[in-house]
């Protein structure tokens, strides 16, 4: 009897990661989840996976987890899921998105533990603000030229990876992540539940997404074919949506049917962000508004192309934004109303 293949995924507390190591275990891998010492397991409460602390700060100590905690000749597949979207200090971009990965690999590399394979999460924000006028999609040839800290640690972190040229590499640049779980849309789920739904400057916005199961299932289908080796790919919902399309679905979803839109000017979204950056930096809690995410919510063109996903790996989004966004409303209201009990 064969041995089942081995996936080791790095940042496997977080939203995305449950998801991964769910998918991975229905998939048949032995399944190892790599979290840090102060990460939530709160999605990993399986008894099939195995669940491995790294400090990623301390080279020399990642190298003795590594040799400890890997099977014979190091994992067949690595997802590197590990990354921070919000800081209450900006230096930590780089050192969790940028230098965490690196120490990472070069303890894989120090300890003869290089994978078969390994996909790494970065995210659209790494191009940055592009083409904000005549909404042109983002695609392969976008030239990354990233305006916020997060992105910039993102593109440090895929430059590095390049120059890696014994790792078999995938890189992915997701759009806005949703599903059950996650955090921020939830923020504006409620919003809207409330009768409320907030957005950031009278512009056209054009927006877009990808559902949690339809980015976990791409990993695994751009991992199962050597045409993704070395190559980066845009994983989105192939339509966008304005933010009044996006109002209305959610608010379909819920049952609301008197909403008000309430729109900020720039000028007053910026006052705020900096406002709860410098009360995040004193409380030493990372915030959800901050000078990086204020300009994300100003970017006003998110629309991109996956032609090359399809090409490549069939890539195919199963869960267009109603029904994502159904699926998401179906988990918030079950917990609100186990929140009741």
């Amino acid at each position: 009897m064969n041995e089942p293949k081995t996936l080791l995924v790095v940042g496997a507390g977080g939203f995305i990661g449950g998801f991964i190591c769910a998918e991975s275990l229905r998939r048949g891998f032995k399944t190892y989840a790599g979290v840090r010492a102060s990460t939530s397991r709160r999605y990993l409460s399986d008894p099939a996976l195995t669940v491995i602390d790294f400090d990623y700060d301390d080279p020399d100590t990642l190298e003795t987890q590594i040799e400890a905690a890997a099977p014979k000749g190091g994992w067949d597949t690595i997802i590197y899921n590990l990354g921070a979207t919000k800081c209450a200090n900006f230096a930590d971009f780089n050192r969790i998105n940028y230098q965490f990965l690196r120490n990472f690999v070069e303890a894989l590399r120090e300890t003869e533990r290089l994978p078969r394979r390994f996909l790494f999460m970065s995210s659209l924000s790494a191009l940055g603000d592009y083409d904000s006028q005549n909404y042109t999609p983002a695609d392969a040839h976008t030239m990354p030229e990233p305006n916020t800290r997060y992105g910039l640690s993102k593109i440090k972190a895929e430059t590095y990876l390049e120059t890696v040229v014994d790792l078999p590499w995938t890189i992915f640049r997701p759009t806005g992540v949703y599903g059950p779980h996650e955090q921020d849309y939830l923020m504006m789920i409620k919003s809207i539940d409330r009768h409320f739904d907030f957005g950031v400057g009278y512009r056209k916005q054009l927006l877009t997404f990808i559902y949690v199961d339809d980015l976990v299932g791409a990993m695994f289908d751009a991992l199962d074919t050597d045409a993704t080796i070395h190559h980066k790919y845009i994983i989105s919902e192939p339509k966008a949506y304005t933010q009044s399309e996006f109002r209305k679905i959610v608010a379909k979803a819920l049952g609301r049917k008197a909403v008000i839109p309430v729109k900020l000017p720039l000028w007053a979204a910026y006052i705020v962000s900096v406002v709860a950056e410098k009360w995040a930096a004193l409380s030493l809690k990372p915030s959800t508004l901050n000078r990086d995410k204020f300009k994300i919510m100003r970017q006003r063109n998110w629309t991109c192309s996956v032609e090359d996903a399809v090409r490549d790996f069939g890539f195919k989004a199963n869960y267009p934004l109603p029904l994502g966004i159904e699926r998401t409303v179906e988990e918030y209201r079950r917990r609100k109303s186990l929140n009741k009990k």
